[in-house]
């Protein structure tokens, strides 16, 4: 990766992040406001978050993006699609777990970004897949933002119809509090 000062900041999720459901640009990621950490800085965001995307299609992806993109940040927000359909908890650790590898061998800043499941998936197993991210965040020591939807989770007029994704009135909302957390993140340093 080429020595820059400049922030190319790469959103890997699904549908939470690619505007489900929305109208083209209408996404969280198509509203995040971001100030460079440095003076003449710049900031790019790059959305690269398909519908439908599981760990393992943004593990096969991933090599493609860092070299075309040559990110210097790489927020990764899957495993939803992982834990709706039910797929192997220790598969989706190890596509988390192989993705933040992956950016950091490319020199790369790894965030990573969970999710909460429906409480219809049952007490066990949502417990067990909150356990398999807040394990990834631990063992990786990445910045670690437990609850991508945490703001907006309660409030059921903030969901489509579908009850899991979130409506354009709630972009505003969840732009400013993962920027929020990412700038802390791009202070840091």
């Amino acid at each position: 990766m080429p020595v820059t000062a400049d922030v190319r900041l790469l959103i890997l999720g699904d549908s939470l992040s690619a505007g489900y459901g929305l109208e083209a640009d209408r996404s969280w990621v198509d509203q995040l406001t971001l100030s460079p950490p440095d003076d003449g800085d710049s900031i790019t965001v790059l959305n690269a978050s398909i519908s439908g995307e599981t760990t393992t299609g943004g593990r096969s992806r991933l090599p493609g993006l860092l070299d075309r993109h040559q990110p210097t940040h790489v927020l990764i927000a899957l495993g939803a699609n992982d834990g709706l359909r039910g797929l192997p908890l220790d598969a989706m650790r190890e596509n988390l777990l192989a993705m933040i590898a992956a950016v950091q061998t490319d020199g790369g800043q790894p965030l990573y970004a969970g999710i909460e499941l429906p409480r219809n998936y049952g007490g066990p197993f949502i417990r067990a897949f909150r356990a398999s991210q807040d394990q990834v965040a631990a063992q990786t020591g990445i910045p670690y933002l437990p609850f991508l939807l945490e703001p907006v989770a309660r409030d059921t007029a903030l969901f489509q119809a579908d009850g899991l994704h979130p409506t354009e009135d709630a972009q505003p909302i969840l732009a400013t509090y993962i920027g929020t957390w990412i700038q802390s993140v791009l202070d840091e340093k």
